[in-house]
């Protein structure tokens, strides 16, 4: 994986690949590369590092073709080179490939049998010498077609081919993959925003289905190889998130962005007229709900941990939580009264969509949580709930993440309602307090200045540990997973109360310990556990939302966010260590938008 674009026009293509190809940056990659067809030659150029460098190298040595494939990608077979990077080719075929090839070992043993060399340590240059074999006796789409039924794994891969100058051909097995429509010009994409800036129409292949596209048509086949239509969808156009403007990075303009889009949510779920939640369209009957399975992944899944107190606390719902990668492993027993609610920011997740696709086999009810509604999740979905926090460009998620744990709280108080589980003057309470959320956020991103001196404390730490009970654990671990992802700095993330169950080891002098300390009936609790932390030598970071002074010695901080109730506390205690993690990483100069080795959508297991 990462990210992958094609193109067939009737014009020259390298820089609207490349073009493209910076669009697929946030996803997170390590090395970049494209191919063309010119002159009968593929003409195959590609480079370690950024797509900036992959432009310095056309501008020296420009690539012709009206017909052309490209890649950014994230190494998970081969280290990340030159040689590794994709497009793979032969002397007839060019091939782009997201996904693994779990049998690419079994294969690469055959074709070396049979006289081929491989050039490169990836899984995906058995897929190009499998093809360039199989072109021997058959035309492209049967020689693609007999490829695919040799490979185990996922992907979704774009082909072209020396001898026939004028087509594409992608291919789709667990990795998403699109189509994107214009005058004389289509066009291949692993999602639907790289090809945004190019057209709004767009079709999505399902698993096992192939497509052959050139400037004038595209064509769908199935599994069986046999011609199928395609809906052509219009999709949303996004405000414009490609500028930065004044901001120094994208991520810290999702941050300073997370009050307009509590806002925009909001607004989107609550009818401010009717005093109530506009949540109407229940694919199924919510009194016969008997249980809740929240499942995610990294980020996604602190979102489910948060969810799992707000259900427990305001429904009678028996409610579950599972990491996505789990999940799909376990013996599972399915019972027709059970709900599974799949969280994911790109609605592209790997392991999510594969737990999602073994509930639909056993005929599950369904519910998705997405950034966005044309995702794969989304599609196979029974329910969809979008967050409305638009294109988030940032590897590491924060407005998204807001996004996440506003729409589960919007359908918890939803549910209790329908449910009869929540008073309605409570209900009505929990609605206006939550349309104060966004005034709410603004008052804590103030904060700011005093984040960046906390920042500073960390530049010579070995490691930090954020603590929390209750509702503020998942928040302690999401504040810990910011900060590894964001500055590299090793973080751990417990609850509170376990200090004293083996983590107490782990402190010693200087040690930088983040508390959670809502005013909530653990706040005594945690004040015992951060004196446990102090008798030890550790450095204490104090987040709290109650006005008055405590502990007035031996705390090297304290910040205080404002108090809105204890059910929508995790929210605000979330910034400030997003901010925390964003003004470390800005001190060690990271590159904070694309942290190393991680990608924004992980199709891959």
């Amino acid at each position: 994986m990462c990210g992958i674009i094609g193109i067939a026009s009737n014009k020259p293509v390298s820089i609207n690949i490349i073009n493209s190809l910076k669009k697929l940056e946030y996803r997170g990659y390590d090395s970049a590369g494209i191919a063309t067809l010119a002159n009968n030659l593929i003409n195959e150029k590609k480079c370690s590092g950024r797509v900036k460098e992959l432009e310095k190298i056309l501008f020296k040595t420009p690539s012709d073709g009206i017909v052309g494939i490209g890649h950014v990608r994230w190494a998970t077979h081969g280290i990340p080179n030159t040689i590794n990077a994709h497009p793979h080719s032969s002397d007839d075929v060019s091939v782009v490939h997201n996904g693994i090839i779990e049998n690419s070992d079994e294969l690469k043993e055959q074709l070396e049998s049979k006289g081929f060399r491989f050039k490169s340590e990836t899984d995906t240059e058995v897929i190009t010498l499998l093809v360039t074999e199989y072109l021997k006796q058959f035309e492209p789409l049967e020689s693609v077609f007999k490829t695919l039924k040799k490979l185990k794994g996922s992907f979704a891969l774009g082909i072209i081919f020396k001898n026939y100058s004028d087509i594409i051909i992608g291919a789709r097995r667990g990795s998403p993959l699109a189509v994107g429509y214009s005058n004389q010009e289509n066009y291949l994409g692993s999602d639907s925003y790289a090809l945004k800036s190019m057209t709004n129409k767009i079709s999505y292949l399902d698993d096992g289905e192939l497509c052959i596209l050139s400037k004038n048509n595209v064509d769908f086949f199935d599994l069986n190889l046999k011609k199928i239509n395609k809906k052509i969808h219009t999709v949303s156009d996004e405000e414009n998130t490609s500028n930065k403007g004044d901001y120094k990075n994208f991520m810290y303009k999702e941050i300073f962005e997370q009050s307009s889009t509590a806002k925009k949510c909001i607004n989107e779920y609550i009818d401010s007229l009717k005093k109530d939640i506009n949540i109407y369209n229940f694919p199924f009957d919510p009194n016969k709900i008997n249980k809740i399975i929240l499942i995610g992944c990294g980020t996604a899944f602190h979102s489910c941990l948060v969810a799992k107190y707000w259900f427990e606390e305001l429904t009678s719902i028996d409610v579950e939580i599972d990491i996505a990668s789990e999940f799909r492993y376990r013996t599972l027993k399915f019972n027709s009264k059970n709900l599974y609610i799949f969280v994911s920011q790109s609605g592209e997740t790997a392991d999510t969509a594969a737990a999602l696709e073994i509930c639909r086999e056993n005929k599950m009810k369904t519910c998705s949580v997405v950034n966005v509604v044309e995702s794969t999740i989304a599609r196979n979905s029974d329910w969809v709930l979008p967050i409305h926090a638009g294109p988030e460009i940032g590897v590491a998620s924060t407005k998204a993440f807001l996004g996440q744990l506003l729409v589960l709280y919007i359908l918890c108080l939803k549910l209790s309602s329908i449910r009869k589980d929540i008073l309605k003057k409570d209900y009505d309470k929990n609605i206006e307090t939550l349309k104060k959320l966004p005034e709410a956020i603004k008052k804590t991103l103030k904060s700011e200045s005093d984040i960046q001196l906390m920042a500073q404390e960390f530049l010579k730490a070995r490691g930090s540990m954020f603590l929390g009970r209750g509702i503020s654990f998942p928040i302690a671990l999401e504040g810990a997973l910011k900060l590894k992802e964001l500055s590299y700095l090793h973080a751990e993330g417990y609850p509170a109360g376990e200090m004293k169950h083996g983590p107490l080891a782990l402190i010693e002098e200087g040690l930088p310990v983040i508390v959670i300390a809502p005013k909530d009936k653990y706040f005594e609790k945690t004040l015992s556990n951060t004196q446990e932390v102090i008798a030890r030598g550790g450095k204490i970071f104090f987040i709290t939302d109650i006005k008055k002074r405590l502990m007035s010695t031996n705390i090297r901080f304290r910040l205080r966010v404002p108090f809105l109730d204890n059910l929508l506390s995790p929210i605000l205690f979330t910034i400030p260590l997003q901010l925390l993690a964003y003004h470390v990483a800005l001190l060690k100069n990271c590159d904070i938008d694309k942290p190393r080795n991680l990608a924004k959508s992980v199709t891959v297991e």
